[in-house]
């Protein structure tokens, strides 16, 4: 049973940590949009503040003034039963609030926070507040990519931190590994927190499979891009090859081709690319093709799930060929928190494992994270399966 002086700790650390991966930003970096997939930092740390005010202090903490009026209209993102908010495609024309007034806001609600927990808990604050948490470590891992793609589309490719590191060589050598055919549990089984899309813990009968040790790397993805792979229509579903015409596609997000040699931009800035380091930043649509390129294919979530105990993972988020769906007896929450997973169950393929951007205290094998077919800014990678 979790306590409340660890859930306050717990609570604390997040705090900090969204505003340590800030840190590096200059104030013109916070309110910068590039697409309609990347929201402005400010925002972000807007809206995990507003998600704590909306759900636990404004029902909670007796007396509690709202810090705005506005900022509920600002900082909503998809919640329609809570109220109007601003069109996702207008966050980066937010110049005003300020970003002072912005971390005057995340202060306000964590301090108001911290209060009503010494003050008083009860089962349902803590329900709320772990979700809270846990959504707070979810913008943290948007964060650093859409501030990666922020900066990585800034014709300066600026370091965004020198120190971190996206690129670690897996040292193991290749092995497939053999799953024998038969009925296997899936899903989040304990007590400890997890998403309600994760739950509905149920059997599924699989057939026999191999799925790879190692995910792909840049190297083995070179080799696909040498051999024509995105001139090839053969390889690529109908949709998929549209995408690549359309796009014009020609290798993973930040790869640049500078007087015939591949670079990729990461954190550190313009590098060449590192053959041995796992593949980052493909859709769905380019997994699918490597795959078939290979004359192999992606492992099903259920598949992933049942050998992910058998290699390592956690550095790339990996693209499996389930579609995101309910799990039997799927149950959404009740009330506004209910939108959080299940509307969104639709036209999404599922990922798992985790990336480097992914917080600590934030992954585990029943993890289902989902996006959809052509999206590519996150550390999304394959491993693959026969």
């Amino acid at each position: 049973m979790i306590t409340t002086q660890t859930l306050l700790d717990f609570f604390k650390e997040t705090r900090a940590h969204t505003e340590t991966i800030c840190a590096p930003l200059q104030t013109e970096d916070y309110v910068v949009q590039p697409i309609v997939d990347v929201s402005p930092p400010k925002w972000h740390l807007g809206h995990t503040t507003w998600f704590f005010e909306e759900f636990i202090l404004k029902h909670h903490k007796s007396g509690y003034t709202i810090f705005s009026d506005d900022f509920a209209f600002v900082f909503n993102s998809y919640y329609e039963s809570v109220g109007k908010r601003v069109v996702r495609t207008d966050r980066g024309n937010l110049s005003r609030p300020t970003v002072a007034q912005v971390y005057a806001y995340r202060n306000y609600v964590t301090e108001a926070l911290i209060e009503l927990l010494e003050e008083n808990t009860n089962d349902e604050i803590v329900k709320l507040l772990t979700i809270g948490i846990h959504h707070e470590k979810q913008h943290q891992e948007l964060l650093l990519t859409d501030i990666k793609y922020i900066l990585g589309n800034n014709p300066l490719m600026p370091v965004y931190d020198g120190h971190f590191s996206e690129n670690s060589i897996e040292s193991q050598s290749q092995k497939w590994i053999s799953i024998t055919e038969g009925i296997y549990e899936i899903g989040h089984q304990g007590t400890d927190f997890c998403y309600d899309n994760e739950l509905g813990r149920h059997k599924v009968y699989l057939h026999d499979f191999e799925i790879s040790n190692r995910l792909v790397t840049n190297g083995e993805y070179l080799e696909f891009i040498n051999a024509g792979g995105y001139k090839q229509t053969l390889l690529w579903h109908a949709e998929g090859w549209d995408w690549v015409q359309t796009q014009k596609i020609i290798a993973p997000l930040y790869w640049h081709l500078i007087d015939n040699k591949w670079h990729q931009y990461t954190f550190k800035g313009l590098q060449k690319i590192n053959i041995e380091a796992p593949l980052a930043h493909i859709s769905y649509y380019e997994a699918f093709a490597y795959a078939q390129w290979k004359e192999m294919r992606l492992p099903t979530e259920f598949e992933w799930e049942v050998a992910q105990s058998q290699f390592n993972w956690g550095q790339r988020w990996e693209w499996t060929e389930s579609a995101y769906l309910p799990y039997p007896g799927y149950a959404k929450e009740p009330g506004a928190l209910g939108e959080y997973n299940g509307k969104f169950m639709v036209n999404q393929k599922v990922l798992r494992g985790g990336s480097v951007a992914t917080p600590t205290h934030h992954t585990r094998p029943t993890y289902r994270n989902f996006f959809q077919t052509g999206l590519r800014w996150q550390f999304t990678g394959l491993r693959l399966a026969k």
